[in-house]
């Protein structure tokens, strides 16, 4: 399976008896999935099935997806109201006998409100179904096509987040090999450090002093963060080969590995050491930031 992104834009149309059809979707990141649908009046049964297809197909994103719907080639039909008009004509009779004016014309009287009906044509229950069926079978294509932007923009992605890792495996390989680290480097930090102490005050006990000599170590050493640094580039390695809606996953492993480069960066008893966690520090933001877009 490969990544997918959670933006994307997608458009479908076509015809069914005398509809004319089109879909618009497009969709942006979000934590889960939300469908916004903006339907035409008559088409909200489709609602249903839209949203069903979106679930299977989509797992996060704000989905906002829009119909619109015509009928080309109706005959319109056009009715005359005549209890309208007939109480028009005698309304005017009356008024006539009060007031001298001109005969209404025609086409005055057709203007009048409501007395002109023009309408479609009546359909069928069969094109109605057909229409719908039709334009929830445009709303798959139109999905597909969304589903393929997203997964062709999740491998542009998933190909920048992999040299991230690379970045990092080779900050942590470098911070490995950081001559603060080494035992003699170490040691003499100890005993520089050891020496301040004594330099202030003469009455340290000698355990309590080997205790607090042990405790420094302990803080300078990261062997631990740097093993779990690995780990959670491997998981995310892994994450990512087996593809699917992995962002959530890899996200929570950013965090990990933003927590592990900040210790490091805490512990560090060198310039060069700093340097690295900082390094290392600038490329986790860079991954966590690009894995907001991931499904």
């Amino acid at each position: 399976m490969t990544l997918s992104s959670m933006t994307g834009f997608a458009r479908s149309h076509g015809t069914s008896g005398d509809y004319a059809w089109s879909w618009e979707i497009k969709s942006v990141n979000a934590k889960g999935l939300d469908v916004r649908l903006r339907l035409p009046p008559g088409f909200d049964a489709a609602e249903v099935a839209v949203r069903r297809k979106s679930s299977e197909m989509l797992s996060r994103g704000n989905v906002y997806a829009t119909l619109s719907v015509s009928r080309e080639g109706v005959t319109p039909v056009v009715k005359i109201n005549e209890p309208v008009l007939n109480a028009m004509i005698d309304a005017i009779g009356k008024l006539s006998r009060q007031v001298d004016a001109e005969k209404p014309r025609l086409d005055g009287l057709l203007a009048l409100r409501g007395v002109l009906d023009v309408s479609e044509e009546s359909e069928t229950e069969e094109a109605r179904s057909a229409a719908e069926a039709a334009v929830i079978a445009g709303f798959s294509e139109a999905l597909s096509g969304l589903t393929e932007m997203r997964r062709h923009e999740g491998d542009a992605i998933g190909k920048v987040l992999l040299a991230r890792l690379d970045e990092m495996a080779a900050l942590a390989d470098r911070a490995e090999k950081a001559p603060g680290r080494q035992p003699e480097a170490v040691k003499k930090k100890l005993a520089e450090q050891i020496a301040v102490l004594l330099d202030t005050s003469s009455r340290f006990d000698a355990d309590r002093l080997h205790q607090e000599a042990l405790l420094m170590a302990g803080k300078a050493d990261i062997r631990e963060e740097l093993d779990r640094l690995a780990a959670h580039i491997g998981q995310a390695r892994k994450l990512m080969k087996s593809g699917g809606a992995v962002g959530r996953r890899l996200d929570f492993l950013s965090q990990e590995l933003n927590r592990e480069t900040n210790t490091i960066c805490s512990k560090s008893n060198d310039i060069e050491l700093t340097n690295i966690g900082l390094e290392l520090k600038s490329v986790v933001e860079q991954f966590r930031e690009q894995v907001q877009n991931i499904e």
